[in-house]
This record gives C-alpha cells, structure tokens and sequence, in this order.
C-alpha cells in the first residue's frame, strides 16, 4: 500500500515555494501545520529506477531513430525537495503524525 508514496516534513517558512502541480495538497490552505506551527509536510509519488535503461523512438515523418537513456536513480520529487528535509513512507509518516509534536491531546491526560 502506497509503496511509491513520499511524504516530506518542511518548516511551514517554504509553503510559499511549494508547487502544488508536484504534490497531492492543492494549496497552503491544504496542508496540516505541526502542534508549535514550524512543520508542515507534501505528499507525492516517486519512481524508482533500480537500473539504467535506453528507449529508442523513430520519428514519424523522418524515419530518424533517436535513442534516450534513462538513468538509475528516483524520480517524481517535487522542486520543494532537498535532503536536509526528511523524507518518509507511509508507515514512518503515519508514526511521526500520531506523536505529541503533530496531534494534540484532546482528553487531557
């Protein structure tokens, strides 16, 4: 389940540079804020290339043949990503959520 899903923790200082064409929130409106309001964090789908590949297509009108090479690596992050921010699945995002630092106790003890 969501195998492909990211989820990534930013301070709620970036939200204006989200591209929200990148991700599953649709505006700033849409994103949850950590307890103390610093964090907030993107949805989105990744692709993992576990080994290079080439892709050859012919031009319809030519006949050329043009070869593109994609390249090992992960692919389908938003612009807003760096790795000075953490990264999570679903089990992790789904750990840190149900923490003190993102839901409130609303019982009181």
């Amino acid at each position: 389940m969501f195998q492909n899903r990211r989820w990534l923790v930013i301070p709620t200082n970036l939200t204006e540079s989200i591209d929200f064409n990148e991700v599953y929130q649709t505006d700033t409106n849409t994103l949850r804020t950590s307890i103390d309001g610093n964090n907030t964090f993107v949805k989105y789908d990744i692709n993992i290339v576990t080994a290079s590949f080439d892709t050859t297509s012919t031009d319809a009108e030519t006949e050329e043949e043009t070869t593109y090479t994609t390249e090992a690596g992960v692919y389908g992050r938003p612009t807003i990503y760096s790795s000075s921010y953490d990264e999570y699945n679903h089990t992790e995002i789904l750990n840190i959520l149900s923490g003190s630092d993102w839901t409130s106790d609303l019982d009181g003890r």
